[in-house]
This record gives C-alpha cells, sequence and structure tokens, in this order.
C-alpha cells in the first residue's frame, strides 16, 4: 500500500484492513494473563516484544488456531514458521502421510484442526489417494494456498458445482429420428472429467477478487492460469495456484521452490520468562504467557500420527515438550578422556586408602596382642 492510499482512507477502514483491533485485543488480553503468573512484568516491554514479534511474524508459535487463522498476516506467518522448523524433511527426501503433516502442525499449534490438512492433501493427490506420502515441498506449497485463501477456494468451488450443474444436461444423449435405422446419437465430447470452460469459469471467479472481505489471489495470476488451457478441472486450478510463483511471490513469505530447502536449519527453545525463540536468529522472539519450563524442539522430529503410527524413519529424534533434545557439545570427546583420567588417578587413590587400611589393621592387631600377652 503506499503513502497516498494510506492516508486517503478513513481510519475504521485503515483500521479494519490491518486488522489492528484484533492485534490490540490481543496484545491487552495476553499482558493480563501473563501479570497473573508474573505481577512485575513491565507492561511496556511487553508490548514492544509482542509488536516486535507481530512485525517479524513469529508470533504464531504455540498460539491457538483461531488466533493463528484470525488475520491473513497471521496465516502466512504460521506458514513461514512451519517451513523454517522442518525444511530438514525436506532435505532428507522423506515422504509423509497426511496424519504425520498434521502431527507437525499440532507441535506448532496444539488444537490445529485436520480438515485443512486433508484438502491440501487433495490439491495434490485427489480424492481417492489420500493414503499415499507426500514430499515437504508438494505439501507446503499446497498447504500455502489452501490455508491463505481458505474462504476463496470455497467460494470457487461453489462456483465451480454450479457450472458443472449448468452442463450437466448438454451431456445427456440426444436421439435424433430420422425414420430409418441408423438413428444417430449426439453426445457432448466433453466428460465430466473434463472439467469446465475455463473462459467462463474465470468470468465467475474474477468478481471476487474485488469484492471480497477475504483475502485473494492477485486477478493478472488468474489469467495466468485460465487463460492458457481451454477447460479446467477445481483441483487442477487448486494445483495450478499452489504452484504460480506469481501467487508465492503474491503472499510473500516462502521463497522460490529452487531455493526451498537452502539455508540452515533452526532450532526452537522457549525459555521460563515466557519467550519463544529460533535459536539461531535470536530476532525470532514471541511472548508466550502460557510457557511452560524450558522447552526445547528440534528439526529432527518423529512426530506421532494422528492414527497413533509413524511412518518416519527411526533416526529421527522425538521431541516433546517436557523432554529436552540436545546436540553433543563439541568438547565431548576431550571430557570424556578426562573422565578416564581422572577415574585412573581415583583408583590410585582408593588403592592407596586400602593400602593404608591395611597397615592401621595389622598395627592394631598386633598391640592387641601384646597387651594380651
Amino acid at each position: 500500500m503506499t503513502t497516498e492510499d494510506r492516508f486517503s482512507m478513513s481510519a475504521e477502514k485503515y483500521l479494519a484492513k490491518h486488522n489492528i483491533l484484533v492485534y490490540l485485543e490481543d496484545s491487552v488480553a495476553q499482558l493480563l494473563e501473563h501479570r497473573e503468573e508474573n505481577p512485575k512484568t513491565n507492561a511496556v516491554k511487553f508490548f514492544s516484544e509482542y509488536f516486535n514479534s507481530l512485525r517479524d511474524g513469529n508470533h504464531t508459535m504455540f498460539r491457538e488456531y483461531n488466533f493463528v487463522q484470525a488475520t491473513p498476516h497471521n496465516r502466512a506467518s504460521f506458514v513461514r514458521l512451519f517451513w523454517k522448523c522442518y525444511r530438514q524433511i525436506g532435505k532428507k527426501g522423506d515422504l509423509l502421510s497426511i496424519q504425520e503433516y498434521h502431527s507437525l502442525l499440532s507441535l506448532l499449534c496444539p488444537d490445529f484442526p485436520f480438515e485443512p490438512v486433508q484438502k491440501t492433501a487433495r490439491i495434490i493427490l485427489l480424492d481417492d489417494a489420500l493414503d499415499c506420502l507426500i514430499s515437504f515441498a508438494d505439501f507446503i506449497y499446497a498447504f500455502q494456498v489452501q490455508f491463505y485463501y481458505e474462504e476463496f477456494m470455497e467460494k470457487c468451488h461453489e462456483i465451480y458445482l454450479s457450472l458443472m450443474q449448468t452442463q450437466r444436461s448438454p451431456r445427456d444423449p440426444v436421439v435424433v429420428p430420422s425414420g430409418t435405422e441408423d438413428t444417430k446419437v449426439h453426445q457432448n465430447s466433453h466428460h465430466p472429467s473434463d472439467g469446465v470452460d475455463a473462459m467462463q469459469y474465470f468470468r465467475a471467479v474474477y468478481p471476487l477478487c474485488d469484492r471480497s472481505t477475504f483475502s485473494t489471489p492477485p486477478g493478472n495470476c488468474l489469467k495466468e492460469i485460465l487463460f492458457n488451457v481451454p477447460r479446467v478441472s477445481f483441483y487442477g486450478f487448486l494445483m495450478a495456484l499452489a504452484k504460480s510463483e506469481s501467487i508465492n511471490e503474491h503472499i510473500g513469505r516462502l521463497p522460490p521452490k529452487a531455493e526451498l530447502l537452502e539455508g540452515a536449519d533452526s532450532e526452537l527453545t522457549s525459555n521460563p520468562s515466557g519467550q519463544s525463540t529460533v535459536a539461531n536468529n535470536p530476532q525470532l522472539t514471541v511472548p508466550n504467557p502460557h510457557a511452560s519450563p524450558t522447552i526445547r524442539m528440534k528439526t529432527k522430529m518423529r512426530p506421532v500420527s494422528a492414527t497413533g503410527n509413524s511412518k518416519l524413519s527411526t533416526d529421527r529424534v522425538s521431541s516433546t515438550q517436557n523432554v529436552h533434545t540436545t546436540q553433543p557439545s563439541s568438547g565431548s570427546l576431550s571430557s570424556h578422556s578426562t573422565k578416564g583420567k581422572n577415574s585412573h588417578v581415583n583408583t590410585k587413590k582408593l588403592k592407596k586408602r586400602k593400602d593404608s587400611s591395611d597397615e592401621s589393621s595389622s598395627d592394631t592387631e598386633t598391640d592387641s596382642s601384646d597387651d594380651t600377652n
């Protein structure tokens, strides 16, 4: 938004467009809840940390689902958080089930529902193959458009079903009487799997971009997708949205697919002061009044799936909020060798003490025998 556009808006419209009231109410509620446990909390410092994390997009960690999906900024930030935490899965080339992806999401948002994950899988696999495994790259881009444009996709599905209904009657066979034995049957050449006319679908969907109160893709991105094909199916349309680099740039949280797995891995920590951080980036700090004692979650995880089973390889490290997972220090080898030396010295000391103890015992026996004599 340009400066001119910002100042031309009314105060009410500006507050609504950027969801300012949502964050003001949430920040005050978080402060009051945090003060119940820490009465000496500095309000100015708390609000500073809250809005800094909001600006950096790191404020959705461990938050409830109602807050995570409350605004477009929250949704996009959560997608980026998921990518930062779990891209190690993509680097290893692991394929996961939708239950396992749901478990990973639940580690960041405890009450994250299963339905958005299931809808994401349908974009990639369609309805008849939901038990297949999915790569990290395919999942995260499909999840991004499903989660960020959820309301838009619901409206698009309604429009698609309406167009399918209007096209249903022309598909029915039409018998043309001819009075001869060579009765001809005329039937529409397009089958239900062929979808709907792409231009007709574009004309029905495009008005959503101007009138909607929810997030929608840019109109030019829809043109790029629908102007290049004669017909389109609904899931074909969603897959095109997920693969569109223009839409990925418009959301602005994930890198291009070629750069998705680059960069250092992140380690999430939460300290007793109530802040959640990404260890290799100290700027990623989030006030968390619900923080329990120190939590450390490694990106190498073995999540428990929704069905209770996990297909992840056994070399992953299990991580929960009550378990500390740490890497061996660089000095571990020297500490082991020192321990060995110390144990050797201790053995010598014990041997000397034993010898001296034996001597004392011998002297005592001699003295007692003298006294007897």
